[in-house]
């Protein structure tokens, strides 16, 4: 692995420290310190403004905007137009003006500078010492935070403290959308209302072409009155002024209050009238309860998720962070939200949902969070209507989910991904059958599963075909999870994923007919799904085209096993990553392997496989696996971990936790990578607690790597919390929920008993046993 650490924050058990303020790590902190509620996420930008590289980003969740361009490809089935994750206003907008000399980092005399993120109660704050020209020295300090529960609810707190002489403040707090999209200078957002409040502003804005409206409004709270307040309004802009003499020693406070209303439906100017309603109703919580119900919040979290780590301190805070920032971007707040790759941190992959979230995000909440886990399935049900729209688009049947989007229209406008790429649609399935694994919801699998799980086969079905001597049927011309081979034949894994949507369809639809026959026939004409039509899915699964060797070997795609060769440890370090170095044509001329693909659903339907079969698998595909994806390691460490291999269980792993805190890719500016940090999390409860769910019981072969002394993780499963503690000399499971559980533990059955269940070693802990 050629990924170097590029470590700048401290090291601290439950808080992210910046000392210092280093412009070139100005855009990395931003991330780093976005704060996110799943409905809302600011990135964490000056409020007071800087002269160092910045990406001012504040986003609300499934607020978009269309591009301006239309694709210059005309042909059918390529998008024309795409929508992106739109950059909304500045509610945190703030300039401070000491003795006239405005005060701006990287320009004034700034001293004793530290930022802290607090992961125990999701408030961000940050400190300074400015010094005058006079010499002067004024102290300030901010913090913000975005409520958890009360999700329109936003707050900044700054204070100013003369150290030495009477400073005369000028502090401006207002709501700006004059903000800029990364990368293109022009303005996504027209004013329809503004006004001044009595203690405050309110700014309405509506989308140009989507016509989504945000209400932001303030009110401000002083620990002094003002000498002067002026109210202050432009085009994009409201706020106030506050002037003040502030003698030496004396500090002033001011509290801001924002509350921000997001219409993913807007109604132009009628949303003015009803913002300000939920914006008056919202004025009844306090800063002090804000505050209280914030931390208590956090405590829930990590009452029930915390994985501690003993003996790894950098590795604890980057377990830490990776849950915080998971619990940020979502918590099942609303079924109309999804999880974008980067999530509310950044522009990068425009804000966009891809089939990350069912395969490498939902084992997260279906083992924390089981009604957030049901909501990012119901967010597929909800746009079902625009994944039968796209299966038509594409000369096919049936409901083909977007390789990205927001409001579940495809967005990709790179035809070889958005028109060669199914792993979304048969990820849906899993999904669903994943989270039967887990909930007795037969409300929603008998009458949103069935309906989706049914139109994703047909789709399957009708973007296949059978080969001329009617033997063998797959899909061709495809691009599998290994985005380095395009336009192939038969992708094990494309094939593979279609059987079991099939399967699991048939098998689905006979429950629901024997279990409930109204949800039964609701199905049927929901779908139009004929009995001709389920025999013929039966005759395609029994001749689905599975291209295995005798010794086991799955080959990735017809041919594969023919491609040159590329020795991978032989490209220059300086080459990567390869999209920017290499002609765009040349990666697919080679058996060179993005990400995992083979690997991937031996991951996914790990025990529908040997151990032997995972084995030769992993051996002869990791060493051609670039890992060009930020979710590629995660999958090679569980699977190395599974077979025993405990180099490349940990060196695959120990980069995990922290990609983003120490920037090993070196694009963390452009937002954190979110579905990989719920692949760091899987890297630990899936890798090292050998914890499995795609079995009739709950699977688990917990080990400790070398370099531990102890860790400990939590899961739910089925009404029962299982909190495991791994040390050297063995572990216990304690349960709590449930009076009993049927296990599998170390492959064989276990019943565990309500409180604690002791287990001693039967081999060498570590990995390598």
């Amino acid at each position: 692995m050629a990924k170097i650490a590029d470590r700048y924050f401290e090291i601290d058990p439950w808080k992210v420290i910046e000392k210092g303020s280093d412009p070139a790590y100005s855009e990395v902190a931003e991330s780093i310190f976005s704060l996110g509620n799943e409905y809302a996420g600011v990135r964490g930008y000056h409020e007071e403004g800087t002269t160092a590289e910045t990406l001012l980003g504040s986003y609300f969740n499934g607020i978009y905007e269309n591009g301006r361009h239309l694709n210059r490809v005309q042909y059918k089935g390529i998008v024309q137009r795409i929508h992106f994750m739109v950059n909304t206003v500045d509610w945190l907008y703030t300039r401070i003006s000491l003795d006239g000399e405005q005060v701006t980092i990287g320009e004034s005399q700034i001293t004793d500078f530290k930022r802290e993120l607090d992961l125990r109660s999701g408030i961000l704050t940050k400190e300074y010492v400015v010094t005058l020209t006079s010499g002067k020295k004024v102290k300030l300090h901010f913090s913000r935070f975005l409520h958890m529960n009360q999700v329109e609810n936003m707050f900044q707190e700054i204070s100013v403290t003369p150290l030495d002489g009477t400073t005369k403040l000028e502090l401006t707090l207002g709501a700006d959308f004059a903000t800029k999209h990364f990368g293109d200078d022009y303005r996504y957002w027209q004013i329809l209302d503004k006004g001044d409040l009595e203690a405050g502003a309110a700014i309405l804005g509506e989308t140009k072409t989507t016509k989504q409206t945000l209400l932001a409004a303030f009110t401000l709270d002083t620990s002094t009155q003002p000498d002067q307040v002026e109210p202050l309004s432009e085009e994009y802009f409201v706020g106030k002024k506050l002037i003040i003499n502030l003698p030496a020693g004396e500090t002033f406070r001011v509290r801001r209050h924002a509350v921000n209303v997001a219409k993913k439906t807007g109604a132009g100017s009628e949303d003015w009238l009803a913002g300000l309603r939920v914006f008056e109703q919202s004025q009844q919580l306090t800063w002090e309860q804000a505050v209280v119900t914030q931390r208590a919040y956090w405590d829930q979290v990590w009452e029930n998720q915390d994985i501690v780590i003993v003996g790894d301190e950098a590795q604890q805070q980057g377990i830490r962070f990776c849950i915080f920032q998971l619990n940020q971007t979502y918590h099942g707040q609303d079924p109309r939200n999804n999880i974008g790759a980067k999530g509310l941190t950044g522009e990068a992959y425009s804000g966009h949902a891809f089939w990350d979230t069912e395969t490498c995000c939902l084992p997260y909440y279906l083992l924390t969070n089981l009604e957030a886990a049901k909501n990012l399935l119901e967010f597929r049900y909800h746009t079902l209507e625009q994944a039968r729209g796209r299966a038509k688009e594409l000369d096919c049947q049936g409901a083909c989910y977007p390789i990205a989007t927001l409001n579940g229209h495809e967005s990709s406008d790179l035809w070889q991904h958005a028109s060669l790429q199914f792993q979304p649609s048969s990820g849906v399935a899993f999904a669903v059958w994943h989270y039967s694994k887990f909930a007795d919801d037969k409300e929603f699998l008998y009458r949103h599963g069935l309906e989706m799980v049914l139109e994703i086969s047909r789709f399957m079905v009708s973007r296949g075909d059978w080969d001329q001597n009617h033997e063998n049927f797959g899909l061709w011309s495809v691009m599998g999870p290994d985005e380095f081979q395009m336009m192939v034949n038969h992708n094990t894994y494309t094939n593979l994923m279609a059987k079991f949507c099939i399967d699991y369809a048939r098998e689905l639809l006979a429950e629901v007919k024997d279990n409930s026959p109204e949800d039964y026939q609701l199905g049927l004409a929901k779908t139009g799904v004929t009995a001709e039509e389920l025999a013929e899915w039966q005759e395609i699964s029994d001749h689905m085209k599975i291209i295995q060797t005798e010794a086991g070997l799955f080959e990735q795609h017809e041919g594969f096993f023919q491609l040159p060769h590329v020795d991978i440890h032989q490209i220059p370090v300086e080459e990567f990553p390869l999209y920017h170095h290499w002609s765009y044509d040349r990666i697919y001329r080679n058996d060179m392997i993005k990400q995992p693909d083979v690997l991937m659903f031996l991951f996914l339907l790990n025990q529908h496989f040997t151990k032997a079969v995972k084995r030769v698998n992993y051996e002869f595909y990791e060493p051609k696996t670039i890992h060009e994806s930020s979710l590629s390691p995660a999958i090679h460490s569980i699977l190395a971990a599974e077979l025993g291999k405990e180099a490349d269980a940990f060196a695959f792993f120990e980069f995990a936790t922290r990609m983003d805190l120490d920037n090993y890719n070196r694009n963390t500016r452009e937002g954190l990578h979110t579905t990989s940090i719920a692949g760091a999390w899987m890297n630990i409860v899936y890798g090292f607690g050998g914890i499995r769910t795609d079995g009739t019981e709950l699977v688990m072969a917990p080990m400790i790597p070398n370099d531990w002394e102890a860790y400990s993780f939590h899961v739910h499963y089925k009404g029962a919390h299982l909190f495991t503690t791994v040390t050297k000399t063995g572990y216990t499971i304690e349960m709590m929920g449930q009076s009993a559980l049927s296990i599998l533990l170390h492959e064989k059955k276990v019943l565990l008993k309500a409180g604690k269940n002791d287990f001693i070693w039967e081999a060498s802990p570590d990995l390598d046993r």
